[in-house]
């Protein structure tokens, strides 16, 4: 797969070492810091993120990403066409709606994976916070084989928050 787990991200993270934006890309990143710098950088050809507005998107565009994958609803309200303007932008843009904790689940942690390895450079994963992204994350290093504190490491690094339970009961076995 594109992602690899690199060993000095893995020890930071189970550490719980925060990474500075001097030193390091952020894998979730902050939309406003985005915005204002002008530029992005991916962790190991993505980054994820809460809902973007078309700022952070050109932002997204000018530093080479292309693909943008949402995890939204299509109901869920993004305060402009995404699907339009992410490809007015040049990029590609994908959709895997996940709705609910159900949806927390090995099957579309796999959807999600294959949806980032056929990108052909750098991907924004992003729903309304980043939440959803980071607990799929989370059970996609599990099924790349991490164990459980790592994968659960990963996804707070990708956003999780909330779903933190949900991936540890999908984790132990549904």
């Amino acid at each position: 797969m594109k992602r690899l787990f690199f060993v000095g991200m893995a020890a930071a993270l189970l550490s719980g070492a925060a990474f500075s934006a001097d030193s390091e890309a952020e894998l979730k990143v902050d939309l406003r810091d985005v915005v204002a710098s002008g530029v992005v950088e991916p962790v190991d050809g993505m980054s994820t993120a809460g809902q973007p507005d078309r700022a952070a998107l050109k932002v997204f565009a000018d530093s080479g990403y292309t693909t943008v994958i949402d995890l939204r609803a299509a109901a869920e309200n993004r305060g402009l066409n995404e699907g339009a303007v992410v490809e007015e932008l040049g990029m590609s843009y994908v959709t895997l709606p996940i709705t609910g904790a159900g949806a927390i689940n090995f099957e579309n942690a796999a959807k999600l994976d294959a949806l980032i390895d056929a990108s052909s450079g750098p991907v924004l994963v992003h729903c309304g916070s980043s939440n959803r992204v980071g607990a799929l994350l989370a059970l996609g290093k599990s099924l790349e084989g991490a164990e459980d504190n790592a994968a659960l490491a990963f996804g707070k690094e990708a956003g999780m928050t909330s779903l933190e339970g949900r991936v540890e009961e999908v984790l132990g076995g549904e």
